[in-house]
C-alpha cells in the first residue's frame, strides 16, 4: 500500500508513522491533530482504518485552506498546480519569485502548494511580517503534476465526509476533545519554539503547552505527543515535567540530513510520549507495549511510505 502525501512539508512524520500508529487504541471516535501540517499521521491512520473521523487544525490559515480545497475540490487543485508547474518552464527562478510575491499578497492556497513543492527542503520560512520567504531549490522543478494528482485524489477520497478542517489556536481545539477521541500532538521544532522563529508560522509557549497537556490529563483524554529528540550528542526540546506522567519511547528516524551534508553518519532519534490515559486504553504492560506489541504491529506497516 502506497500512502499518499500531497503536501511536502519538512518535519512531516510520514517516515515514522509506522512506529506511531501501533500505539493507537482499537476504538477512536475522532483523531485530532492540533498541529496538522502535512497531516501525515491522519493520512496513515485513514489508510489503515485506525479512526473513522479526523480533525485537522493548524494556525497556518493558507495551509488549512489548501487542505480544504484538496478534500472538497481535488480537480481544481490538480488543474491549478499543473498550470503553475508548466508555466514555470524556462524561467523557473523568476516564476518562483513571482508566485511567492503573489502568495504573500493573496494567500491563495494553490500558490502555497506550488511553493512547498519547489522550495528548499520543503521547508517553510517566514519573515518578521509573516511573509513566506523561503528560496527555491533550483535543482528541481517540483513534483510532477501526474504524481501530485494521484496523491491529491487519493487523499481526497480518504478524507471526504470524514474530516473537520479548522485554523484555530491549538488550545481551542483541545477543548473539543473527549475521552473517546485520540489527540496526536506534533508541535513545532521537536516540541516547542519561541515566537518569531522564521522556520514556523507561529511558535508555541512552553508553559502554556505544559498546561495544555495537564488539561488533557485531567480530562483523561488519551494523547500521543511527538516532542523532542536527539542527533548524536545533541538533544532538542525542553524537558517535560515528570508530573505529567508521560511514557516515553524513542524512534530511530534515520540519518540526520545535516549530518549527511557534513559527511557524518549521526542518526536522529525522535521521542514520542504516551499519556497515562492512553496506556490504560491499550490494556497492555509497558514492557509488552515497547517490545512484543510494537514489534508485532510495526510489521503490519512496513510498507508505509
Amino acid at each position: 500500500m502506497k500512502i499518499p502525501h500531497p503536501i511536502p512539508y519538512q518535519g512531516s512524520k510520514r517516515n515514522i508513522a509506522k512506529f506511531i500508529l501501533p500505539f493507537f487504541p482499537r476504538e477512536i471516535n475522532t483523531l485530532i491533530e492540533p498541529f496538522a501540517g502535512s497531516a501525515a499521521i491522519s493520512i496513515a491512520a485513514a489508510c489503515h482504518g485506525k479512526a473513522p473521523r479526523f480533525h485537522l487544525n493548524d494556525i497556518n490559515k493558507p495551509l488549512m485552506a489548501l487542505w480544504q480545497e484538496i478534500i472538497s475540490d481535488p480537480k481544481g487543485v490538480v488543474a491549478s498546480y499543473e498550470r503553475l508547474w508548466k508555466e514555470q518552464q524556462g524561467k523557473e527562478r523568476e516564476f518562483y519569485d513571482y508566485v511567492r510575491d503573489a502568495f504573500n499578497r493573496t494567500q491563495r492556497p494553490d500558490y502555497l502548494l506550488y511553493l512547498l513543492a519547489r522550495c528548499v527542503k520543503a521547508s517553510v520560512r517566514y519573515n518578521a511580517r509573516g511573509e513566506f520567504n523561503q528560496s527555491p531549490d533550483n535543482r528541481r522543478l517540483g513534483r510532477h503534476p501526474e504524481q501530485m494528482a494521484d496523491d491529491i485524489f487519493a487523499v481526497s477520497n480518504l478524507f471526504r465526509g470524514r474530516v473537520t478542517i479548522t485554523s484555530k489556536d491549538y488550545m481551542q481545539v483541545l477543548e473539543s476533545a473527549t475521552m473517546k477521541d485520540l489527540v496526536y500532538l506534533d508541535p513545532p521544532y521537536q516540541g516547542v519554539c519561541n515566537n518569531g522563529d522564521p522556520r514556523y508560522y507561529s511558535g508555541v509557549d512552553f508553559k502554556e503547552f505544559v498546561l495544555s497537556l495537564d488539561y488533557l490529563n485531567q480530562q483523561k483524554i488519551p494523547f500521543v505527543l511527538s516532542y523532542d529528540g536527539r542527533t548524536g550528542p545533541k538533544t532538542f526540546g525542553t524537558e517535560l515535567p515528570s508530573e505529567l506522567e508521560l511514557h516515553q519511547f524513542e524512534i530511530e528516524a534515520g540519518r540526520s540530513t545535516q549530518s549527511t551534508l557534513l559527511g557524518k553518519a549521526d542518526i536522529t532519534y525522535e521521542s514520542i510520549y504516551l499519556s497515562k490515559a492512553l496506556v490504560e486504553c491499550l490494556d497492555v504492560s509497558l514492557k509488552d507495549l515497547a517490545n512484543k506489541h510494537l514489534a508485532r504491529q510495526v510489521s503490519l506497516f512496513e510498507i508505509v511510505g
